[in-house]
C-alpha cells in the first residue's frame, strides 16, 4: 500500500515501485528515441530516392511499401520478434523493418511537389550533383513534416514497446520497465492496485508529453495539419 516510506507502495517482492518506475523511464525513454529514429533514417532516405528519381525506383519502393501496408502492423512486428527471439534488439529490427513505410510515403510526396520548384530546377541547371540537390537543397525543406510525425510515432513506439514487453517478448523480467511491472502486477490487480496503476500512469504521462512536443514542433516549424 502507498506510504510515505514507500510513496506508489512496495509490488509483490518488496520492491518500492515509486524507484522501479524512475529506473524504468530510461528503459521507456530509449525505447521511445531508438524506435523511432531507426524508422526515421531509413524511410528519410528511401522516400528522398524515391521521390526525386521517380520511374522503376519510385514505383519498386512504393509496391513494397503497399505489401508492408497489407499486413497489419503490430501483427507483423510480433512475428518478426518471435523469429529473432525476445528483446530489446528485435524490437528495433522489427520497429526498422516495418515502421519506415509512414516516413518514406510522407518524405516522398514532399520531394515529388519540390523538385519541380525554381530553387531545384535552378540547382539542376547549375550542373549541382543528384546528391547535392537532394540532401542539400530539397530533403531540408521537405523534413519537417516528418521530424513532427515523429513525435507522434513516438507515443506508438512507446505504446507499442509496452505492449511487447507486456505479453514477454520485449525486456525480461526482473529489468524494471512500465510493462513488464503491468504484466507482473496483473495477477493483484484486485488486492494490490497499485502494483500497475502507476507504471501504467507513467506510460500515460510520457505518451502525452510527446503529444505535446509534438504540438508544439509544429507550431515552431511552421508544420499545418
Amino acid at each position: 500500500m502507498p506510504s510515505f516510506a514507500h510513496p506508489f507502495g512496495t509490488d509483490n517482492f518488496g520492491r518500492d515501485i515509486f524507484s522501479r518506475v524512475i529506473w524504468g523511464t530510461r528503459i521507456d525513454l530509449q525505447i521511445a528515441v531508438i524506435g523511432v529514429a531507426f524508422p526515421f533514417l531509413i524511410g528519410t532516405f528511401i522516400g528522398t530516392i524515391a521521390g526525386f528519381f521517380g520511374g522503376i525506383v519510385d514505383t519498386t519502393f512504393m509496391r513494397l511499401v503497399d505489401i508492408i501496408l497489407a499486413f497489419p502492423f503490430l501483427v507483423l512486428m510480433l512475428s518478426i520478434i518471435a523469429i529473432l527471439g525476445p528483446g530489446l534488439s528485435s524490437f528495433y529490427i522489427a520497429m526498422a523493418l516495418v515502421g519506415w513505410v509512414s516516413y518514406a510515403r510522407l518524405i516522398r510526396a514532399q520531394i515529388l511537389v519540390l523538385k519541380n520548384n525554381d530553387y531545384a530546377v535552378a540547382a539542376v541547371s547549375l550542373g549541382f550533383s543528384r546528391t547535392r540537390i537532394m540532401f542539400r537543397h530539397l530533403l531540408p525543406n521537405a523534413i519537417a513534416g516528418s521530424i513532427v510525425f515523429s513525435m507522434s510515432d513516438a507515443v506508438l513506439v512507446l505504446l507499442n514497446g509496452a505492449a511487447i514487453s507486456y505479453l514477454g517478448l520485449g525486456v525480461q523480467p526482473p529489468v524494471a520497465e512500465w510493462g513488464v511491472m503491468v504484466a507482473e502486477g496483473q495477477s493483484f490487480i484486485t488486492t494490490a492496485w497499485w502494483i500497475t496503476l502507476f507504471p501504467g500512469l507513467s506510460i500515460v504521462a510520457l505518451a502525452f508529453g510527446f503529444s505535446l512536443l509534438g504540438d508544439g514542433l509544429g507550431e515552431w516549424l511552421g508544420v499545418r495539419e
